[in-house]
C-alpha cells in the first residue's frame, strides 16, 4: 500500500475541499474567459469593417447634397485671406491623415468650431467614420437627407464626392502630409503590435529587420497592411498598391492638387499654420496650439542613412506625393512673401510660448504616467504608454482658463465634450484597461 503523500494526484471528486474549489473557480474562469473573447471578436468584427479596395460603402445615389438653410448666408471670400474685406471662412474640411501632427490640427479646429457655434459631422459609435472604410455620408452621426455642415475633420478613407455632398459649395479642403520615411517609422511604432505580419518579426530592432527585405514580410491583403505601405495615399482614397509606373499616380497627385485648397507639411507646420490662417481669414489666436499626440522620443537611433532611404522607396507613391507638394508649398510660401512669412511664424511662436507659460505645469508634455487628471489622458497605443501629455496647471486666470483647458485636451474627451456617441471607443477603452492592454 502507498503511503499518503500530497504529491500523489487525486481525482476531483477525492480532493479536499479547498482544492476542489479552487480547480471549480479555475474551470468557471475558462469558461468565462472563452465567452467573453467570442463576445469581444464578435463586437470587434462589428465595430471595425472589412477593407475593400472599391467604393464599398457610398451613400446611395440620388441622396440630396448640402442644402443650406433658407437664409443662410453664404460667405463668398477671397482666395487670399489677406485681401481687404475678407471674411473668416467657417466651412472646412479637413482630410485628417494618420501621423502627421492632424491631432494638433484637429484641437484648431474643433477650437474653432465650438467657438463660433458651429455645426461639426461627427463620426457615430466612434472617432473614425469607420476607417479604413471608404467615407459615407450615412455614416454621420444624426445624418439626413440634405443635411449641410460647417465642418468635417475626423479621420476617413477620404471619398471625395461624399465629403462634397455635406459642405456648402464654397467650402475649404485641406490636409497635411509628412515625410514619408518618418510617417513610416512612427505608424509602425504605433500601429505595428495591430498588424500581424509584423509578429514574424524576432529582432530586437522590428523596423530595421522588416526594412532589409519588407516583401518577406509584407502581405498586401494582411489585416491593418494598409498602415504600413504608402499611407498617405491610402488615406486619401487611391490604391496604395498602385504600380509606381502606372500614369494613375500622376493623375491623383494633380486630382489632390485640384481638390485641396491647401495641403500644409508637418515638418514646416508653423509655416503651414500661418498659410492656413492667411487662407482662412482668421486671427491669431485661432491657430494657437500645443503638440498634442506626440511620441516619446524611442531610445534607439532615428531612421538614418540606408534604413531612410529603404523605408523612401518602400514608400515610393508617398514620397512622389509628398515632392509634388513640398514645392507646391515652397511657391505659396514665395507668393506669400519670406520676410513676412518669418515674421509671422515668429509671431506664433512667441504667443505659443505664451500660452505654454500660462497653461502647462512645468512647462512640458510628460509621460502618461504622469498625467494627473483622466481628462488629459491621450489614447495610447496597444501594449504601449508612448503617447505623451499635459498637465493643467492649477492656477489659472480667468481670462485664460477656458482656453488652456481646450488647447490641451485630447481628441477623445474633446469629442466628448462636443457631445459626440462614442460607445464603442468607450467600449474599447474599457476592455483594455480591464485587460491591462
Amino acid at each position: 500500500m502507498w503511503p499518503w503523500t500530497w504529491d500523489r494526484q487525486l481525482p476531483v471528486s477525492e480532493m479536499p475541499l479547498p482544492q476542489k474549489k479552487r480547480w471549480e473557480s479555475m474551470a468557471k474562469g475558462l469558461v468565462l474567459g472563452a465567452l467573453f473573447t467570442s463576445f469581444l471578436l464578435l463586437l470587434y468584427s462589428y465595430a471595425v469593417p472589412p477593407l475593400h479596395t472599391g467604393l464599398a460603402s457610398a451613400t446611395p445615389e440620388g441622396t440630396a447634397p448640402c442644402s443650406p438653410a433658407p437664409g443662410e448666408p453664404e460667405t463668398v471670400t477671397p482666395a487670399n485671406g489677406s485681401a481687404a474685406g475678407c471674411q473668416p471662412r467657417r466651412d472646412i474640411v479637413f482630410m485628417k491623415t494618420h501621423k502627421t501632427a492632424s491631432s494638433t490640427l484637429l484641437n484648431i479646429l474643433f477650437r474653432f468650431g465650438q467657438k463660433h457655434g458651429l455645426k461639426f459631422a461627427f463620426p457615430n459609435g466612434r472617432n473614425d467614420f469607420d476607417y479604413p472604410a471608404f467615407f459615407a455620408r450615412s455614416l454621420v452621426q444624426d445624418y439626413r437627407p440634405g443635411a449641410c455642415f460647417n465642418i468635417i475633420c475626423n479621420h476617413m478613407r477620404f471619398h471625395y464626392e461624399e465629403v462634397r455632398g455635406l459642405v456648402p459649395p464654397n467650402a475649404t479642403f485641406i490636409t497635411v502630409l509628412r515625410d514619408p520615411a518618418r510617417l513610416f517609422e512612427s505608424s509602425f511604432h504605433y500601429f505595428g503590435s495591430v498588424v500581424p505580419f509584423t509578429w514574424k518579426l524576432s529582432s530586437q530592432d522590428k523596423l530595421a529587420e522588416f526594412l532589409q527585405d519588407p516583401d518577406r514580410y509584407y502581405d498586401p491583403n494582411g489585416y491593418n497592411a494598409h498602415y504600413l505601405r504608402n499611407l498617405l495615399f491610402f488615406d486619401l482614397g487611391y490604391d496604395s498598391g498602385l504600380d509606381p509606373g502606372s500614369p494613375q499616380v500622376q493623375e491623383h497627385i494633380l486630382e489632390v492638387e485640384r481638390r485641396f485648397h491647401l495641403v500644409l507639411l508637418q515638418e514646416y507646420f508653423d509655416e503651414s499654420l500661418v498659410l492656413l490662417k492667411d487662407l482662412l481669414c482668421w486671427e491669431l489666436e485661432d491657430v494657437l496650439y500645443f503638440k498634442l499626440n506626440a511620441r516619446r522620443d524611442p531610445a534607439g537611433p532615428r531612421l538614418s542613412g540606408e534604413l531612410y532611404r529603404r523605408a523612401t522607396a518602400w514608400n515610393v507613391l508617398d514620397a512622389r506625393l509628398y515632392r509634388h507638394f513640398n514645392a507646391s508649398f515652397w511657391r505659396k510660401v514665395e507668393a506669400f512673401g519670406r520676410e513676412r512669412m518669418a515674421r509671422e511664424v515668429a509671431t506664433l511662436r512667441r504667443a505659443n510660448e505664451r500660452m505654454r507659460r500660462i497653461c502647462i505645469d512645468g512647462g512640458r508634455a510628460v509621460d502618461a504616467a504622469a498625467i494627473q487628471d483622466s481628462a488629459m489622458q491621450p489614447w495610447q497605443p496597444l501594449g504601449a504608454k508612448s503617447i505623451l501629455g499635459y498637465n493643467l496647471k492649477k492656477s489659472i486666470g480667468r481670462r485664460h482658463a477656458q482656453l488652456c483647458r481646450r488647447m490641451l485636451t485630447p481628441e477623445i474627451q474633446y469629442l466628448m465634450d462636443l457631445g459626440v456617441n462614442l460607445w464603442v471607443t468607450k467600449l474599447w477603452k474599457f476592455i483594455r484597461d480591464f485587460l491591462q492592454w
